[in-house]
């Protein structure tokens, strides 16, 4: 329950204290959601099983084709980024933000947010 709080604590603080983040989930890798906060509009539990499907995809697609180990996946769209990346073996992560983040800004903070939350994964 404590780490639950934990969690959602760290996931609340990024979404409100990085500029240009609009959301993020945290998923088990069968695409059930651990915590949340995003937009109003979203389905979270839909979100939820996309986002780990559509990691396990491209891990799958990296090797396959012999791309090794998949950092993160982005879907770029006209309104924005979904970065998907993986926490251990028991989580992903999905990142929603604006088109006016800059990916590398993002993806740094990705990863301070990913070295943030795997100890209470662990």
């Amino acid at each position: 329950m404590v780490q639950a709080s934990m969690l959602n604590e760290i996931i609340q603080k990024f979404v409100t204290s990085i500029s240009g983040i609009e959301g993020a989930a945290l998923v088990t890798p069968d695409g059930l959601s651990l915590v949340s906060v995003l937009p109003s509009s979203m389905d979270e539990e839909r979100t939820a099983a996309m986002s780990a499907a559509i990691l396990s995809l491209g891990e799958r697609i990296g090797q396959e084709l012999v791309r090794g180990l998949v950092a993160r996946i982005v879907v770029e769209g006209e309104k924005g980024y979904s970065v998907m990346v993986s926490c251990g073996r028991d989580a992903v992560l999905l990142v929603l933000a604006s088109k006016e983040t800059k990916q590398g800004l993002l993806f740094l903070e990705i990863k301070r947010l990913v070295r943030e939350l795997m100890p209470l994964l662990g």
